[in-house]
């Protein structure tokens, strides 16, 4: 097989991905300062409503920051991979062996996102619409890619998006007097679609039909019947998409090395954004999130090629570098910041209360206790990755 992506030397480290990455994971972390709360004890300041906002997920249709964590991290995945196999190749690595470590790096990630769903579960939960268990299966599909030239991956994303769209839009629609809230579906939804668009309502679609059966194959406490928040298993097509969209942007980056590719990169963005907002203006396709439509693949796609190519241009081009050393020490250490962030919290809450007290964090008011202590857990975090940067400890799946 080719090797398309090795045919230039690879080049030093891109630092503008490492920013990027440990931005969205500092988004991920910074979930501990709880801004919801903030600002539901003071309803009166718009600063607090407008940060709580972007750190929640929108209901259904829509997008806030945070919803662009996930894909964000997708897209680096993919914008990675050409550094990655340059790397090993340059190594002696052969594409069996590299192949062969794809499929092992493919599993762990699948393998470590049902870990950590299922830590406070009485059994394993399998449930795989989890971050790293919808990029390890699809994984090797794209590692195939990175091996491919372009047309192929343009054609790949095609087919995954136009596949996946008229699969859905041929699904039967649920029946007259269909009982929403057996599947999990508030009484007072007020996010139902008619028409094609229906197509797309939560838990009434093809990805929920299909949990229904796939996840009930595993051993479970209790029948599966739908996932509150709408995330399904059959996402990971459509995150295989925006993967592939950030193996584009890592093929240009490489190509044009040491410059940046700038226009190829904001005119993806801009493609990309205006394809997934005609999709849903237009009634074909709902720029939704948690069930990750084609529509939000290009939405959210676009997005992050804009967010690249902000730090690119702040970087790379403009040269401001000193800022970055807070979210290098976190991008560096990716899987380490997402374990520490899974687990670590509740040790940290603990250990303050009982060697601070309960009330060490309402010296400004209880209204803002959990952002101080939200804060300081954040700290905590950010000291381990620290600690292991300064001593070259990397995890790597």
């Amino acid at each position: 097989m080719s090797n398309a992506a090795t045919a230039l030397p690879a080049p030093p480290r891109n630092i503008a991905v490492d920013v990027y990455r440990g931005f969205v994971m500092f988004l991920m972390m910074a979930e501990v300062l709880e801004l919801a709360k903030v600002s539901r004890a003071v309803p009166e300041s718009g600063i607090w409503q407008f940060l709580a906002y972007h750190q929640s997920h929108v209901a259904w249709a829509g997008c806030s920051l945070h919803d662009l964590i996930q894909p964000s991290f997708s897209f680096l995945v993919g914008v990675a991979l050409p550094y990655s196999i340059a790397s090993r190749v340059a190594k002696g690595g052969t594409f069996g062996k590299l192949f062969g470590h794809a499929v092992w790096r493919a599993f762990l990630l699948a393998a470590l996102g049902i870990f950590l769903r299922s830590m406070s579960s009485k059994i394993t939960n399998f449930t795989f619409e989890d971050t790293l268990t919808q990029i390890g299966l699809g994984y090797p599909l794209l590692f195939l890619l990175g091996f491919r030239p372009p047309k192929w991956q343009w054609a790949a994303l095609g087919v995954i998006l136009a596949g996946y769209w008229a699969a859905w839009a041929m699904y039967p629609l649920p029946g007259a007097g269909f009982d929403y809230q057996a599947v999990k579906v508030p009484a007072d939804w007020p996010h139902h679609y008619t028409g094609l668009m229906a197509h797309w309502n939560k838990n009434a679609n093809l990805g929920s039909a299909f949990d229904q059966w796939f996840l009930n194959l595993f051993p479970r406490v209790q029948p599966f019947v739908a996932n509150g928040g709408g995330y399904l298993t059959l996402s990971f097509l459509p995150t295989l998409g925006t993967m592939i969209l950030g193996l584009l942007a890592g093929n240009w980056l490489r190509a044009a090395s040491p410059k940046v590719p700038m226009r190829q990169l904001l005119v993806a963005g801009a493609a990309c954004i205006a394809g997934g907002l005609a999709l849903h203006f237009a009634g074909l396709c709902p720029v939704v999130k948690r069930i990750w439509t084609p529509a939000w693949t290009l939405f959210s796609g676009g997005a992050c090629f804009l967010l690249l190519a902000g730090f690119s241009w702040v970087i790379d081009v403009k040269g401001y570098r000193r800022w970055t050393y807070p979210l290098i020490v976190i991008g560096m250490n990716s899987i380490a910041a997402y374990l520490i962030a899974h687990v670590m919290g509740r040790f940290f809450q603990d250990t303050f209360r009982i060697h601070l007290g309960p009330e060490f964090f309402q010296f400004l008011g209880e209204a803002y206790e959990p952002f101080l202590q939200g804060a300081a857990v954040l700290l905590g975090f950010w000291l381990i990755l620290w600690w292991m940067y300064r001593r070259k400890i990397f995890l790597r799946v």
